[in-house]
């Protein structure tokens, strides 16, 4: 081989051999961006959800009826307050609006006896009240923050807090149940008997809560609601104002969204 073309080779091999590294680090820097990790995005906002929930009625208990029954009888207004059990479905029709149904029911019950009055052997004279209720309604709820954001044409980052306020109605089926013995206030005769009312009665609410992401489509959510409702009495409680259905409801949600 020529002098020339042994030195022409040899620069042809140098300048592979210093453009191999800078080749190398120019593909390194062009790495893909790691996508989210899975547990922080979901395939599209959420179109609706389903929940299960549990919580505590704060009775309001203010109409004539409760008066009478805690004037006579060892009976407190908080003896109407009860644990409420129940579900949801909801839809969302927006990015912060969404629809939803539930059903719940609460149940309470306590034995009491007279304050002012005993039998003829000197022994209380004692009765059970219960109040039950079943509870449908529908609601529209508007997230006070976006609840979540779209990061591209399929990802949808959530938000951990999501604040609400919503409103609704719906129906009551209520039973007012008084059992055991009783005094007739005109001959102070003691009997036993039943009185029972029971019916539907229409409601409306308003609530506001937050919802709090735990764990990709599952959520924990918190709600205060005030309800309010009234029924007309049976003839059993002849001469009574409509009973007060309403009050706090105050409790949370374990929900999953799809």
């Amino acid at each position: 081989m020529s002098g020339r073309r042994f030195s022409r080779a040899l620069l042809v091999g140098l300048t592979l051999l210093v453009s191999l590294p800078v080749t190398s680090l120019a593909q390194s820097d062009r790495r893909p961006v790691s996508p989210p990790a899975p547990s922080d995005f979901m395939l599209g906002r959420p179109k609706g959800f389903i929940a299960v929930d549990g919580g505590f009625l704060f009775a309001n208990a203010g109409s004539d009826v409760y008066d009478f029954i805690r004037e006579q009888l060892t009976i407190e207004k908080k003896a109407f307050n009860a644990p409420i059990l129940g579900g949801r479905l909801g839809f969302a029709i927006s990015p912060r609006v969404e629809v939803a149904v539930l059903y719940e029911q609460s149940e309470a019950s306590t034995e009491s006896e007279y304050r002012d009055f005993v039998d003829n052997q000197q022994l209380p004279i004692t009765q059970t009240t219960g109040l039950k209720e079943n509870h449908i309604a529908a609601s529209v709820r508007w997230s006070l923050l976006p609840s979540g954001r779209r990061i591209s044409r399929f990802a949808w980052i959530p938000r951990t807090v999501t604040p609400f306020v919503g409103a609704g109605a719906g129906a009551i089926k209520y039973q007012f149940e008084q059992y055991g013995s009783f005094v007739d206030f005109q001959t102070l005769r003691v009997f036993n008997s039943t009185f029972r009312s029971e019916g539907w009665a229409p409601s409306a609410h308003a609530f506001a809560g937050a919802d709090i992401r735990v764990y990709r489509k599952i959520y924990l959510s918190g709600e205060a609601r005030y309800t309010w409702s009234s029924a007309t009495l049976s003839e059993d409680f002849e001469d009574f104002d409509p009973i007060t259905l309403a009050g706090v409801r105050v409790g949370g949600s374990l929900k999953l969204v799809f």
